[in-house]
């Protein structure tokens, strides 16, 4: 007993020892590092099921275990789950035909199955094999034209190119035109002649992103591509600039800002493959610009076009410069000629969903699906193609549809994702099922908590994981009554639990308004001593595109390095403020145009009402730390708040707007206006305007290759301060990007320790050493 004693009593010690003020050993932060995702993802078994459809309605998973992994077979129509084969026995038949060892805990992670289920495939000593699981027996498959693997292969190839439907050609740009490439002679064909620089096909190369991959949709019978010729002319150019020895590398590419004139045009054309022609769309250029995002191409193809099955029609949508007016349109695929259906104009800006575009043409019917906020909530509504009249609003409520799943034609039946109908969380997502005609809305995931699902290819099934922040996912089958066939998968994090962790707190305050609720979570030390007093870290992403979360509302052994820092002797807290999606219309304008409150308000109400709550916490000693969109709100924390805020880090913050790409500000404070003193409205969101407020302790970090977030936000702010002869920390990343890459940890040992020292008041060991480790299951 005395064994078992002694350390716990050391830990709380030790913690009492930091909040006294004097120094934290390297004992210290390697207990924090103990809750880094690296440390406590492998010590969680059961989780993570990726089903892999199969013929009959069967899908196998890869199961981590703790002695190693496990392959699983379920069979929806039977509603069985087992074992698919005998592990030892494919071991030792993998051994003998390999002439090597295998363990029957730790086998190949690249196992696969035939679509029948009659054999497990497997690539191992240089060969493809394919293991028969009624006999048990491994034969070489000298048929296989590539290492047999297991998953999904996605469909688009980088550098490859983007294949088409039927899988027999991809199409890829080549100096600034776009070809198609035959998988099976390798045999190029050169399909547009006129691209040239700065007005070639199929390229997204304007703003953060930029790249070669070809930016199109094929149609469903691989006959024709639907693209744009992109015109960036005259657009203004982003510079960045090597660190090395000798002569620095410029980088320039195209990159608009805010009240640019000229920003990238996107001409839309329809391209005949077989016979090459091009099909220019009668419409005028639109911005690059989408109804789901600041980037014309978020799901990684061509957003916002919807072919028909035949090929003959292309509906799409026109989105305007300030994300304001939606136009639907339907192409005529032979001629390019454009027929106006309908158009939603908005006060402030037009979403068409969140993590996926919810419209959808459906020319069997003559009917378009449509995403309105038009009532506060964010719907669907049905429209008709021909008149582009309203048929019907087919979801109503309180609550917001997130992302439209799945689309029964034949049944007349939409699956959905929604939030705001658990009643313990508004962010937990569910999956329902309605009617075309809005009758007969069925919640198909009734157990409470955050939900993904996978549907199967039948339509019959799905798979649904669920769980909250302290709850451990389940994963079940269910039928698409909602009906529970089997359970999957339950999460065991016994082990987990067993080194000492401990899940958030779910969290719930008030707005800054007094009324509206706010939710979160809050890490405490593990080691938490409720007679001390704590500093509090607030983490912020203020969006408006998304939350601290993420959206993400589930489970998770580690989010970030909260629960680490936390171990350190903070309280941290990630508080969803007003003007963030996922719910209603009303709170996500909260801030329209007034990017500067950052939700701050709501941040510093919250933190004192849970200072009122939890007396641990010491409200007097509040920090604040953020990335990108989180690293503006913290910079403006510190100025606008400076006498709650004592400590911030600023991590590659978008500091003034005007710095940034075009769409992004003009989507959420609007179109860049000067007033009779030529004074913008982008002016009093400049956090460098504001720098000459700062009291306390703030450190400034960017990568100075920042493609996203240009590093010239970060050196407004440091030349403000400079003039104002304020003190301040700055740590630059001479040649990385906006997330730092192979100096993460370095940040995150640097964050550590600023807080430490300065919030609370300790010293730090020196030059701690980070020790990341893969999961080798």
């Amino acid at each position: 007993m005395k064994k078992l004693i002694l350390p716990a009593l050391l830990l709380v010690f030790a913690g009492a020892y930091a909040q006294q003020g004097k120094a934290l050993a390297v004992t210290d932060y390697e207990r924090a590092e103990k809750f880094m995702g690296y440390n406590t993802s492998p010590l969680v078994d059961g989780a993570n099921v990726r089903p892999n459809w199969l013929a009959a309605d069967k899908f196998w998973y890869r199961n981590l275990t703790a002695k190693g992994s496990e392959y699983i077979m379920v069979d929806a129509v039977k509603g069985s789950r087992t074992v698919a084969f005998d592990h030892q026995k494919f071991a030792e038949g993998l051994a003998k035909a390999t002439n090597a060892k295998y363990d029957a805990n730790t086998l190949p992670a690249g196992i696969g199955f035939t679509d029948d289920g009659k054999y497990a495939t497997v690539y191992a000593g240089n060969k493809n094999w394919k293991y028969d699981l009624a006999a048990g027996t491994f034969t070489e498959d000298t048929g296989a034209a590539q290492p047999a693997r297991g998953g999904f292969m996605g469909r688009r190839g980088g550098a490859g190119g983007v294949a088409s439907p039927d899988g027999k050609r991809t199409a890829f740009i080549k100096d600034y035109n776009l070809w198609v490439r035959d998988v099976a002679t390798g045999k190029q064909i050169q399909l547009t002649t006129d691209g040239e620089k700065d007005f070639g096909y199929a390229t997204d190369n304007a703003g953060w992103s930029h790249s070669d991959v070809a930016i199109l949709q094929w149609s469903p019978d691989s006959k024709k591509i639907a693209t744009f010729k992109q015109d960036q002319r005259k657009v203004g150019d982003m510079y960045l600039v090597t660190t090395n020895v000798g002569a620095p590398t410029l980088k320039a590419w195209k990159y608009p800002l805010p009240g640019d004139k000229e920003i990238a045009m996107i001409h839309r054309c329809i391209i005949e493959v077989d016979n090459p022609k091009v099909i220019m769309l009668k419409v005028p250029a639109d911005p690059h610009r989408a109804t789901l995002s600041d980037d014309i191409s978020s799901s990684g193809t061509l957003d916002d076009v919807n072919w028909s099955a035949d090929g003959t029609q292309l509906a799409f949508v026109s989105t305007s410069r300030d994300h304001k007016q939606e136009k639907v349109r339907i192409a005529n695929a032979a001629t390019g000629d454009v027929r106006e259906v309908f158009e939603e104009v908005v006060n402030t800006q037009y979403e068409s969903g969140w993590g996926s575009i919810n419209w959808r043409y459906l020319p069997k019917s003559n009917e378009i699906i449509w995403f309105s906020e038009r009532d506060n909530w964010g719907h669907l509504y049905l429209y008709n193609a021909a008149t582009g009249k309203l048929k019907n609003q087919i979801t109503k409520g309180d609550w917001v549809v997130t992302r439209l799943l799945k689309v029964d034609e034949k049944s007349r039946t939409l699956y959905f994702v929604a939030n705001g109908k658990d009643k313990l969380n508004p962010y937990f997502s569910h999956i329902f099922k309605i009617g075309f005609d809005g009758k007969k809305l069925t919640d198909l995931t009734p157990d409470a908590g955050f939900h993904q699902v996978t549907f199967s290819p039948s339509g019959n099934y799905l798979v649904d994981t669920y769980s909250q922040p302290n709850v451990a996912p389940v994963t079940v089958l269910r039928n698409l009554n909602g009906k529970l066939i089997t359970t999957v998968q339950q999460t065991d994090i016994s082990r987990l639990t067993a080194s000492g962790w401990k899940a958030p707190t779910p969290i719930t305050v008030k707005a800054a308004d007094g009324k509206t609720d706010l939710y979160g979570l809050m890490f405490t030390p593990t080691h938490l001593d409720a007679n001390q007093k704590y500093p509090i870290i607030n983490y912020l992403y203020p969006g408006p595109q998304g939350g601290s979360m993420g959206g993400n509302w589930g489970f998770s052994a580690a989010r970030g390095d909260h629960q680490a820092l936390a171990e350190l002797g903070f309280v941290v807290v990630l508080i969803e403020g007003t003007s963030n999606p996922l719910r209603s219309k009303s709170f996500h304008d909260m801030a329209y145009g007034k990017m500067s409150d950052n939700t701050l308000p709501d941040q510093v109400s919250g933190m004192q009402q849970l200072a009122q709550k939890y007396p641990y916490i010491d409200i007097n000693r509040a920090g604040m730390w953020g990335h990108s969109g989180g690293g503006f709100a913290t910079a403006c924390a510190m100025f606008k708040y400076p006498d709650f805020f004592k400590v911030g880090i600023s991590e590659s913050g978008n500091h003034d707007n005007r710095n940034y790409e075009d769409d992004w500000g003009e989507r959420y404070i609007g179109l860049l206006t000067k007033d009779a003193n030529g004074v913008s409205n982008y002016e009093d969101q400049a956090n460098q305007n504001f720098a000459k407020n700062l009291k306390g302790k703030l450190m400034l970090a960017h990568g100075m290759m920042d493609d996203n977030v240009p590093p010239y936000n970060t050196l407004l702010v440091v030349e403000a301060l400079e003039k104002a002869g304020k003190d301040y920390d700055l740590v630059i990343f001479p040649n990385s990007a906006h997330g730092y890459g192979q100096y993460s940890n370095y940040m995150t040992r640097r964050r550590w320790d600023y807080f430490v020292r300065y919030l609370m008041g300790a010293e730090t060991p020196k030059e701690y050493q980070l020790k990341p480790k893969v999961d080798a299951r």
